[in-house]
Order: structure tokens, then sequence, then C-alpha cells
């Protein structure tokens, strides 16, 4: 048989498995977490970039096989940054019969004028992308917001807020906004991102780079990141063990004293006794 398409069998072979193990990782996260219910209208905020793309591309697939019927409703945000493409995401969700709205906004004027420059834009951008797709989604009356963050971001910010601000959270696949009035879920918290990298390729989705966060290199992520990939080539499978951690908490074995009753920790049949603040810096003597 011929060199080539031998390669071409193997390659569609590898590529078939890949797409099935995502469906297999979002479909488990979906149910784990309870993420779609029956009658959801599910708000897929798409970027352009390759999580977003294979967010949508699975949750159709899966929809289309689903127990349960569910609506989705891709949306992007144009941010108004210099050069980006405006008809890419338009032509590709015609192409593919998917119901979507651009939403226009110009953060990148209200970023690059509050920031300093050689700062990092991305908490400000966050926000008010944030606060733009919850709007919008309270508006049209959506039940759901799809956010294609994946367990390599879940880990990373769990070390983002570790490292720097000393609190062991993260990104949880489902999240209730503040007020209570949105539901936000992360489909592919089970998928790694280099399978998504994958993915995207074989699926040959029309990626849009971010040219405003992207140009900036020495981001403390960009650093979590690469420590994360170092580990991960050391020791293959630690992502997925510290990911795994992240649901299984205990507790006792930790110190937050408002989540863990420590003070009242004693041998059984000990009586409790009074508060004593002696034992405090500066306490009376």
């Amino acid at each position: 048989m011929n060199q080539a398409v031998t390669e071409d069998r193997r390659a569609k072979r590898e590529s078939d498995k890949l797409a099935k193990r995502l469906r297999r990782q979002v479909g488990q996260a979906i149910e784990d977490f309870k993420m779609i219910e029956p009658g959801d209208r599910v708000m897929v905020a798409l970027s352009g970039g390759k999580d977003s793309y294979a967010m949508l591309e699975i949750l159709r697939s899966l929809q289309a096989a689903a127990p349960v019927d569910f609506e989705l409703f891709a949306v992007n945000l144009d941010q108004k940054q210099p050069g980006f493409p405006e008809h890419v995401l338009p032509d590709y969700l015609r192409s593919i019969d998917m119901p979507f709205e651009i939403l226009e906004q110009d953060t990148y004027s209200v970023v690059t004028r509050v920031i300093p420059e050689g700062k990092t834009y991305c908490s400000l951008c966050s926000r008010l992308r944030r606060g733009a797709l919850y709007t919008y989604a309270a508006e049209q009356g959506f039940t759901k917001i799809a956010l294609g963050h994946h367990m390599d971001d879940m880990v990373e910010t769990l070390f983002l807020n570790l490292f720097h601000g000393g609190r062991m959270a993260s990104m949880p696949p489902k999240l209730k906004s503040d007020k209570g009035d949105h539901v936000v879920i992360r489909p592919l918290a089970y998928c790694r991102e280099k399978d998504l990298a994958r993915y995207a390729t074989d699926k040959a989705f029309p990626i849009i780079p971010c040219n405003l966060c992207g140009t900036q290199d020495n981001l403390q992520r960009v650093a979590i990141k690469q420590m994360l990939q170092q580990w991960d080539r050391l020791s293959p499978g630690r992502v997925e063990t510290i990911f795994k951690a992240m649901g299984n908490i205990a507790l006792s074995q930790l110190a937050d004293r408002s989540l863990f009753d420590f003070a009242s920790l004693r041998i059984d049949g000990q009586e409790p006794t009074t508060a004593d603040d002696r034992w405090l810096v500066g306490g009376s003597s």
C-alpha cells in the first residue's frame, strides 16, 4: 500500500480517537457538574481562539445526540482591537449554520487608556469583556454562559492565586455569579490544552490571534504555564493529578479556620475551656 495513503489513514484514526476522547470528557464534565439541563439556553462565548472553537464544535456534536433538549447560541465580543478581522467569525458561523450575535464594544480604547504602558491588560480586559457578556446574557434570557477554559487554565489559575494571591482558589467548572443572576459553565474542564490544540488543527478552525494581550510576554500566567509544561515533561500526568486534587479537598488537613473548626478539637471526653487571650502576642501576662 502507498506510504502516503497509510500515513493518511493513521492520521485519520488518531484524529477520530482524539475527537471521541474530547467528546467523552466534555460529556462527563457536563454530567458530573450538571452543567446543562433540559430546556437550557446556553450562550457560547466565542473568542476566535482554538479553545472556544473546540468547545462550540463539541457542544454541537453532543447536542445532536444528547438525551435532553437545549439551545446553543454563539456570541462574540468585538473589542475593536486594531486589525481585528471582523468577517472571520460571521463567515465561519454562517458556514456551519450556527445562530450567533456579534457584540461591539470598544474595550480596547478603555484598556489602553487606563493601563500604563508596559503593564498587562489581561485583568481589566477580562472584567470588561465579562461585563458585556453578562449584560447580553441577561437581556436575552440565557440560562447558562459557556466559557472555553480547560484543565490547564484551571490549574494555572490555582498556582497564580497560590503564588501571587495567597489563597487556594481557581476557576470552578460551574459558577454562579456574585449577583446570582448568571450560571457560568466550563465544559472543557476535563480537557487538556495540548489535545484542544491538536483538535483545532485537525478541524482547521479559522483562528484569530489576540493582538492586544498576546504581545505581552512577561505575564505571570506565562511563567506558571512554562512551569507546568516542564513538570508535565518530567512527570507526565502531573497536571491531571493536580486537577484531581482540586476535587479532593481535605479541610481538616489545611489551615482555614473559617471552613474547619480547629479550636474545638480535643481528645474524647475533655471538657471545653474558656478562651484565653494570653497566647496572643501582646496579650496580658
